[in-house]
């Protein structure tokens, strides 16, 4: 099938063969003439499928038909969870609206708000936004969503574990009801359904690929080793294989310059890309990696989101990640539009719990290799399909600084204060006493001082009107 069977106009045919493409993938077979004809999408696809296509071609031919965006509007707003998706979606859009009187713009934070919102005086007809920028740019009054006839979320399942939630539903009541929403996300969870749930109108539900699968033509396998001798198996790793354009994954942040340094000690070019560095730094690293001038991009996984690098062919998993999903995001970047790639995991036996959880959501066990030197001194235990994750238990000091967090919260000393004290007798009935209260005490006391005010004061004027006669 081409482009040009999925009733896509020339001038877009032109931009895409351009950009080096010939043929439409799975997703977007089945996305454009959904979107085409006006329908709300819901797709499962995963990093690399050509979603990015799959939604902007046709909302971009559809654009192409209505009136000009007007000031301090849009007309289609595309959420992503980072700047560097931001980037990347803002750069395809651009690529294919070249042959269009279509205008397009990109905001996201880091970065200075004032030329943000210049730009948007003049209205833009596709913004790419994330949706704390986004949120800022609102209440300055810099942008209206009145306009709005199409919404797309991108990576959607990245947003919500980045706790972008609440800001998306803040967004969704600031736009029209009538439009055209657009779903991609590369993994279900049950947040993510109930969003659909509410956002979406009678979805057309597409899934090219099994929910939170991975790519066949990656291959997977783990490396059982010691913490503490990850670094020194990674760079033997990169340096016996003499692997280059690696992607390295770490949990954190101080962890990522961590690695990076230790690859550099051993000769290895390396750089590392996380939220601490300035937009600038990021992309100057961000470049250097894809000029091949770097062999490793140590990156966390909110940092790599929308790195889009072609032929990526080995990733390094140096932590597992926390959430599981992620791993699916993560191995997402090698292996792409139908070339081979490699997925290498280094855990250690304090991951198992990880480990399992990853091997449940993808239904398969990861292979585990043994590196002659550095075989493990814990072991990891072995892992078995559908075994349910034991939750650790906290410890004994957090649970003691919960239980006073507990007991001296409002709440409970006012629980504490309503309960009855165990020992405590059962309350009898009070007997009545014939003594007054103090309440009736007081009142008859200032009763009866009144009255004699009242005597002292009618004597007074007896005694001055008989002096007043004997005058």
């Amino acid at each position: 099938m081409s482009f040009k069977q999925l009733n896509l106009i020339q001038p877009i045919i032109e931009a895409v063969n351009k950009a080096g493409y010939s043929q439409p993938s799975p997703i977007q077979t089945q996305a454009i003439p959904a979107i085409l004809a006006g329908k709300d999408v819901m797709a499962a696809a995963q990093t690399g499928t050509g979603k990015t296509a799959g939604f902007t071609l046709p909302m971009l031919q559809r654009l192409s038909t209505g009136e000009k965006a007007l000031a301090n509007s849009t007309r289609a707003l595309i959420l992503v969870p980072t700047r560097e998706l931001a980037a990347q979606v803002a750069e395809s859009v651009q690529s294919y609206a070249a042959n269009l009187p279509i205008s397009s713009f990109m905001v996201f934070g880091g970065v200075k708000i004032n030329p943000q919102m210049m730009r948007l005086r003049r209205g833009v007809d596709v913004l790419v936004a994330t949706p704390g920028r986004l949120l800022d740019l609102l209440e300055r009054r810099a942008i209206k969503l009145n306009k709005v006839e199409f919404l797309v979320l991108d990576e959607a399942d990245r947003m919500l574990d980045m706790g972008f939630l609440p800001d998306i539903k803040k967004v969704i009541n600031k736009l029209p009801a009538e439009r055209q929403n657009l779903l991609f996300s590369a993994t279900f969870s049950e947040d993510i359904k109930a969003l659909c749930h509410t956002l979406l109108n009678d979805p057309i539900q597409i899934s090219v690929n099994p929910q939170n699968s991975t790519a066949k033509t990656v291959k997977q396998w783990a490396h059982p080793v010691d913490k503490k001798r990850k670094s020194a198996l990674l760079s033997y790793l990169i340096g016996h294989h003499r692997w280059q354009q690696v992607l390295v994954f770490v949990k954190t942040r101080k962890g990522a310059n961590k690695v990076a340094y230790d690859l550099q000690k051993s000769g290895i070019q390396a750089d590392a890309i996380h939220g601490d560095k300035s937009q600038g730094a990021r992309t100057r690293v961000l470049k250097s990696f894809k000029a091949k001038e770097l062999d490793v991009l140590v990156a966390t996984d909110i940092a790599a989101r929308g790195l889009d690098i072609e032929q990526l062919p080995q990733v390094i998993n140096f932590d597992l990640p926390k959430v599981a999903e992620d791993y699916v995001h993560r191995i997402g970047r090698t292996g792409r539009a139908g070339a081979e790639g490699q997925a290498i995991s280094l855990i250690s036996a304090d991951e198992v719990d990880s480990l399992q959880a990853i091997e449940n959501l993808i239904r398969q066990k990861l292979q585990r290799r043994l590196v002659d030197g550095f075989e493990p001194n814990h072991t990891v235990p072995e892992t078995h399909l559908s075994a349910k994750i034991a939750k650790k238990k906290p410890h004994k000091k957090k649970l003691a600084k919960l239980k006073a967090k507990q007991d001296s919260s409002p709440s409970s000393q006012r629980g504490k204060n309503s309960r009855p004290k165990s020992n405590s007798r059962p309350s009898a009935k009070k007997k009545t006493s014939n003594k007054p209260s103090s309440k009736r005490k007081n009142s008859a006391n200032k009763n009866a001082a009144a009255r004699k005010n009242q005597s002292r004061n009618k004597t007074s004027r007896a005694a001055g009107t008989s002096s007043r006669r004997a005058t």
